[in-house]
């Protein structure tokens, strides 16, 4: 197989997306409180996170943080989102969105809570 056709047959690759319950009230206090800086924002938000969704859908391979969990930059924002990836299943599970300027043991308790 060439390497473009191990490419091709790689971005076909689909995984689901699994949310924690406690994802959603992070993303609607990021959504908050950027609509309380400026109409719009929280939208611009969302719509970033969203598209960070898409990309771990197709390629879940970043950078390991601690443990298992990887972490992806929300572009624009200072947010990483926390998952993990069970390869067998072929599932991304989210456990955080998580603003950076928080202190790490928050989301390094939870993201242990939830493995």
């Amino acid at each position: 197989m060439s390497h473009l056709a191990t490419l091709i047959k790689f971005r076909q690759m689909k995984y689901k997306i699994v949310i924690q319950p406690e994802v959603f009230d992070d993303i609607q206090e990021g959504i908050d409180w950027y609509n309380s800086r400026q109409k719009g924002l929280g939208k611009r938000f969302f719509d970033a996170v969203q598209q960070e969704f898409k990309t771990l859908r197709i390629n879940p391979g970043f950078q390991v943080r601690y443990d298992d969990v990887k972490c992806l930059p929300v572009k624009k924002f200072p947010y990483m989102i926390h998952y993990c990836v069970k390869e067998e299943s072929k599932t991304v599970m989210i456990m955080g969105v998580i603003n950076t300027y928080l202190n790490p043991a928050i989301w390094e308790k939870r993201t242990r809570k939830t493995k």
